[in-house]
């Protein structure tokens, strides 16, 4: 073979092993490009199926012993302190008692389902309405009914919403870890809020204390 021919049969040769080369590279690339759409795809379902799964699996779901009609009874009382009052010592009444209903429902005023149950399981048999309370705090949480609403002279609106215009009773969400009501953490699992009553955490206090006073406040205010 001359010189000729084998530097021609050399150069094909090459020629043929950089085309393969060519080839196995843009398969590889090809290979990652893949895997990336495919990480993204299964993070994208993970995300979205944790964000939307995820509530419920934290949250249990328990319903009030009958409904309550805030609407009619402020209606009919004139202002939430009606029976949301304060006692002698200064300190908050809370959920009112049956002592405190009965003044009005000693026996059934109306029709609905809701006062015929409460009547004949609680007021007859003296037992007291176990209430699940959204807005209950931790219990090495103190906090002042008086001192904000007497004191600073907030609206009850401020931390609880428009519950006075309330004809039903939401479903109670209570956290499975701390047991906790999700009106604390708020509706919105990444913690926004857009009303100063959609969560009670304590940067929420603390935020509304800086804006009110200048000073978040001290620890052993709120933690006794």
């Amino acid at each position: 073979m001359s010189e000729l021919e084998k530097k021609t049969e050399s150069g094909s040769v090459g020629a043929e092993e950089d085309g393969a080369s060519g080839e196995q590279k843009a398969g590889g690339d090809s290979g990652v490009g893949m895997g990336v759409l495919f990480f993204i795809a299964a993070f994208a379902i993970c995300f979205l199926s944790g964000w939307l799964l995820f509530p419920s699996l934290l949250y249990s779901k328990k319903e009030q012993p009958f409904n309550f009609n805030h609407a009619l009874h402020v209606a009919e009382t004139g202002s939430c302190e009606t029976c949301h009052s304060f006692r002698d010592d200064g300190s908050f009444a809370g959920i009112p008692k049956n002592s405190a209903c009965i003044e009005c429902h000693e026996s059934q005023l109306g029709e609905t389902e809701d006062e015929a149950i409460f009547i004949s399981e609680y007021v007859e048999k003296g037992v007291e309405v176990p209430w699940l309370i959204y807005s209950k705090q931790p219990d090495c949480v103190f906090f002042s009914h008086a001192a904000h609403v007497v004191g600073a002279k907030m609206e009850c609106v401020t931390c609880h919403g428009q519950i006075g215009e309330s004809e039903t009773l939401k479903p109670y969400q209570e956290n499975r870890i701390t047991g906790y009501s999700r009106d604390i953490w708020g509706e919105n699992i990444w913690g926004v809020k857009k009303n100063s009553w959609d969560r009670m955490k304590m940067d929420d206090c603390a935020e509304c204390h800086q804006e009110e006073t200048g000073s978040k406040g001290a620890c052993f205010q709120c933690h006794k």
